[in-house]
């Protein structure tokens, strides 16, 4: 009985990364091709966490230019959080999925973060050069 239900925890995780993996395809090229608002120009997805059930997508984006920006980074987030019905309808029907995902949209900026510390570690290195 324990055995059943893992193997059906484990199907619904496998079933939650392959619905990710499609909508993050799916709303890259609906950010590249349809989405019509300037201020969202220049936005990748970088990636998307489905929940359990199908129901919320998180959908993680960046800027291909100007992240270190942040009122680039508010504006961008902006104008995908109001084309985000456009975009659950589409992912949607796209998909065949059986309901239509909640589509919240994240800053990612884990790169730029990285991208931080991979300066200081720079700095702190040219420091110890330098005695």
């Amino acid at each position: 009985m324990a055995a059943s239900r893992l193997a059906k925890g484990a199907e619904k995780g496998m079933r939650a990364r392959r619905v990710a993996e499609g909508v993050h395809i799916e709303v890259a090229s609906l950010i590249a091709d349809e989405v019509k608002d300037p201020k969202a120009a220049g936005a990748i997805v970088t990636r998307v966490e489905m929940g359990g059930d199908l129901r919320l997508a998180r959908v993680y984006v960046r800027l291909l230019e100007g992240g270190e920006d942040e009122v680039r980074r508010r504006q961008v987030v902006d104008a995908l959080r109001r084309a985000s019905g456009m975009l659950r309808r589409e992912v949607t029907q796209r998909l065949g999925l059986r309901y239509a995902p909640e589509i919240k949209i994240h800053y990612d900026d884990g790169v730029d973060h990285v991208a931080n510390v991979e300066r200081v570690l720079a700095e702190i290195d040219a420091e110890r050069k330098a005695r």
